[in-house]
């Protein structure tokens, strides 16, 4: 398998599975719309030998004459943010599942050998939970009365206290966002497909992927770009809840190796899997260390004490299973790589729209 199509692959995670594919000995082709949103009205990056094709993927004829003489595909293309989609209903939904659905069709008949598509972690709504006991809780949900009174872990059946744990690929979906309820739509249409036609099909469930190269003025991105957005504009980091929520942050460049792994591990197959670090960060701690990499560590972050609609309170990755399917094993930390991050956030041109997000949530109802 040596010809690939990613589509969004001029996107953050795009530009580095291509990147990540070009050094193994692929030759590549990308499809990409370059949404004003995540592009600006900057000319794309791409690197060089790469074949770029600028077109929506919901449009057939083109996605099908992207995919002549293509061995496998990356699924990228997508649009990303929970907040965002509890309000562009229709355009999350277009662009998720219609286009994964287009470009499905499109692949009929094509010797295409295998497909991975980018789920996402919010596909489990919170994460794992146990008791003191031992026993573990895998379709927690929090009460909308409980976090307008500002209590904002989740609790068992019986109100007993829960402490959360790794999250595994066997924990049950519970879908608290469109944005979440799309990316399920995605992975479970490419499983469906790749079993009916004989592809090979894989699912990996992505959780919250960092790096240099983010979209920083894109206030539905990942919440180390908003931080250093922020910071970078003179404003302290904004924060829902109380901080203490608890997150899995996985570099851009693991991410875009475990792609490029599931491409070749023929194991994979017929597969969903976590991509993440194993490890779970505060999101007070990830404001806090952002800033000090910065150079700003007077700066403390703007704690809301508010809840957005769709929001988790928990989750953080097993990856167990990665590393047996895929042997898939995170070689950059999070505290390790914020220096890097942090260096090229101030050669970065950033506009500071997350007032504008929030006001936007706010006027919608869905801040609370």
């Amino acid at each position: 398998m040596k010809h690939v199509l990613v589509t969004g692959g001029c996107g953050f995670i795009g530009r580095y599975v291509t990147e990540e594919l070009l050094s193994q000995g692929y030759k590549v082709r990308v499809l990409d719309s370059l949404v004003d949103q995540v592009h600006g009205d900057t000319a794309p990056s791409i690197a060089e030998g790469v074949e770029l094709i600028r077109a929506d993927v919901r449009d057939k004829a083109v996605v099908s004459d992207a995919l002549k003489d293509i061995d496998g595909v990356i699924h990228l293309a997508a649009e990303v943010g929970v907040g965002q989609s509890m309000y562009e209903i229709a355009r999350y939904v277009g662009g998720n599942d219609l286009g994964t659905a287009v470009l499905l069709e499109a692949m009929i008949g094509q010797p295409i050998k295998r497909i991975v598509v980018a789920s996402s972690m919010s596909v489990y709504g919170e994460g794992l939970y146990q008791g003191d006991n031992g026993e573990r809780f895998s379709a927690v949900r929090r009460r909308q009365t409980s976090i307008k009174a500002g209590q904002w872990d989740p609790t068992g059946p019986n109100e007993e206290q829960l402490s959360p744990i790794p999250t595994d690929e066997q924990k049950p979906v519970d879908l608290a966002s469109i944005y979440a309820l799309t990316k399920y739509a995605q992975e479970k249409s490419v499983l469906i497909y790749g079993d009916a036609y004989g592809v090979d099909a894989v699912a990996l469930r992505l959780f919250n992927v960092f790096g240099p190269g983010q979209a920083l003025s894109n206030p539905y991105t990942g919440v180390l770009a908003n931080f250093a957005s922020r910071l970078i504009n003179g404003q302290p980091p904004m924060i829902f809840e109380d901080g203490q929520q608890r997150r899995d942050f996985v570099h851009v460049r693991d991410v875009a190796r475990a792609f490029r792994l599931a491409l070749e591990q023929k194991s994979a197959a017929g597969h969903v899997i976590n991509v993440g670090s194993g490890n779970a960060y505060t999101i007070t701690e990830v404001a806090t260390m952002l800033a000090a990499a910065m150079g700003m560590p007077e700066v403390s972050p703007d704690i809301m004490n508010k809840a957005r609609s769709g929001d988790i309170r928990n989750c953080y990755a097993d990856i167990s299973k990665a590393r047996d399917l895929l042997g898939f094993e995170p070689k950059h930390r999070l505290e390790d790589s914020l220096g890097e991050l942090a260096d090229w956030v101030r050669q970065a041109q950033a506009v500071d729209r997350g007032a504008e997000m929030k006001r936007q949530l706010e006027e919608r109802g869905l801040v609370s």
